[in-house]
């Protein structure tokens, strides 16, 4: 190899290896500055873990159900003759709702009460004789049975007379007819429905492990979806004695005064009810507790010691695993792991890890309330 191609290679591998060289020590510039680049410290909100007395309660969902309520019929056939209501009308026990056409029952009740004059006329005949002894007991006996067969026709055709006549079998409000007059219906067609609205049922459920929390006499709180944020008081009047097999629950029956008529059958109730006592608990807002499949957390805020620039202390979160309990609006109660007066991270969780910096803005916090009422836009 000649002196001038060797004096080339070595001018080419100084070359690469200073653009090597180069390469490497701007990479390990590089990462030194990101790696010693401070942090910025998290933003979140923050509030302090707070004591309050609750009595536990029980949540279920139910359905508003009439104390009675039936789809109302006639006992035989026949043509509408009169319709005597409007449709979602009021009406008291025994009114007249509607009338089948009688005419030709009526007219067969004139012919036997005809007969059970006759009959009676002629058991009183052989009466008078009897008495003087000029007919025997048999047949006197025989009048007095003819006469009995006669009264008890015409009672069995008034009563067939009075079953086209439908009647409110108790206070209620109707719903809309299905039947006009004219129309020819037949026995047990439904002709109109009938609601006793006060006092009014709300039935619902809970698991079987409140069998012993609830008893006849307490107290309940129902919600409508259909009635907005409008609370209704009731109490329990009926315990379903056996557990469903199939689900773990057990029925339950509460009653409650309707005047208003504002609670109607078929509606969604949210049922919530007190049991135990007061107790002390410590309370967070929900938006505090990371929720996890392996446990519930909570970022606790501390001062680490340090300084910041504007000579403030400089606060990090540290993850800590708690026991929730009962949630209410938007607290939730910590059975176990927090103290009172301990500050929590209330926004920001996902972007928090053990030992992260963070700043406290509490310009903005996320609801907290145990009953909130947000606006309806």
């Amino acid at each position: 190899m000649s002196k001038r191609m060797l004096g080339l290679l070595v001018v080419a591998i100084v070359v690469f290896g200073g653009v090597i060289g180069g390469k490497l020590f701007l990479n390990r510039m590089i990462n030194d500055f990101l790696d010693n680049m401070p942090v910025p410290p998290v933003v979140v909100s923050a509030t302090e873990a707070k004591r309050d007395r609750w009595i536990d309660s029980v949540t279920a969902v139910g359905s508003v159900v009439a104390v009675q309520g039936a789809e109302l019929s006639t006992q035989v056939s026949g043509i509408v003759e009169s319709i005597r209501f409007d449709s979602g009308s009021e009406v008291k026990a025994g009114d007249i709702i509607l009338t089948l056409d009688s005419a030709t029952d009526r007219a067969e009740l004139k012919t036997l009460q005809s007969a059970e004059r006759l009959a009676e006329l002629e058991r009183d005949r052989i009466k008078q004789l009897w008495q003087r002894k000029s007919v025997s007991q048999s047949e006197y006996d025989q009048r007095q049975s003819q006469l009995e067969q006669a009264r008890a026709r015409v009672a069995a055709q008034e009563a067939r007379i009075e079953q086209k006549t439908l009647r409110a079998p108790y206070a209620g409000r109707l719903g809309i007819r299905q039947v006009n007059i004219g129309a020819y219906i037949s026995a047990g067609d439904p002709l109109i429905g009938l609601q006793a609205l006060n006092p009014i049922f709300v039935d619902f459920t809970l698991p079987e492990q409140r069998y012993s929390d609830v008893r006849v006499g307490m107290t309940v709180t129902a919600q409508m979806d259909a009635l907005g944020d409008d609370r209704f008081e009731g109490e329990i009047t009926a315990i379903e004695p056996v557990i469903d097999a199939g689900t773990r629950n057990f029925q339950v029956q509460a009653t409650f005064q309707n005047a208003s008529q504002r609670l109607r059958p078929g509606m969604f109730a949210r049922i919530s009810l007190d049991v135990g006592e007061q107790r002390d608990v410590v309370l967070v807002p929900r938006t505090a507790i990371s929720f996890k499949p392996y446990g519930n957390s909570v970022y606790v805020i501390t001062e680490s010691g340090d300084k910041n620039e504007k000579g403030e202390p400089v606060l990090t979160v540290k993850q800590r695993f708690v026991t929730t309990g009962q949630a209410r609006g938007g607290l939730i109660a910590i059975e176990d792991g927090l103290e009172v007066g301990e500050r929590v991270a209330t926004s920001g969780l996902l972007k928090l890890d053990s030992g992260a910096v963070v700043s406290i803005n509490n310009s903005v916090q996320p609801d907290a309330e145990i009953a909130p009422t947000p606006e309806n836009g």
